[in-house]
């Protein structure tokens, strides 16, 4: 199993929310975490929108990997989120976000938040897996598709 796949527990995965907007988008993936992780959703909201001013997160073709760090946050935590419509995200190509991956990196880690970045980017390059990963009906299927990718060999 890939090491995204092991991040992202089945209960992480969040299909057909409403949220409107990236606000609302982040609030209800800080009550996820308040939730599931114990970390309180205000520092999850202000940790994904202060990484957001920094420029948009959405990579493009309906997808976005918001991510931040947690100050006192011991390992990397995940989350999968698909609105129940797109939302704007202010993506390079211009169009709303229907797939969301959330990364919550301890506040020091560096090499390791670089290479998942770098993992999640190679996953939703291929359009196949971004297609697989719009057909996944519940949070077990969405969770194979992340489980059967493999990065390409060079």
């Amino acid at each position: 199993m890939n090491q995204i796949a092991q991040l992202l527990p089945e209960s992480n995965i969040l299909l057909d929310i409403e949220a409107t907007s990236k606000k609302r988008l982040f609030e209800q993936v800080g009550q996820l975490f308040e939730d599931r992780a114990q970390i309180a959703r205000a520092t999850v909201f202000d940790s994904l929108f202060a990484r957001e001013k920094l420029g948009s997160t959405g990579l493009g073709q309906g997808i976005a990997i918001p991510h931040g760090r947690i100050k006192g946050l011991d390992r990397t935590l995940a989350a999968f989120v698909r609105p129940r419509q797109p939302i704007p995200f202010d993506a390079p190509d211009g169009k709303p976000v229907g797939q969301v991956f959330v990364l919550l990196v301890p506040e020091q880690a560096t090499e390791e938040h670089l290479q998942l970045l770098s993992e999640l980017a190679g996953m939703f390059t291929e359009r196949a897996f971004r297609d697989q990963l719009a057909a996944a009906t519940d949070p077990a299927s969405l969770h194979r598709v992340f489980s059967s990718w493999e990065i390409p060999s060079s």
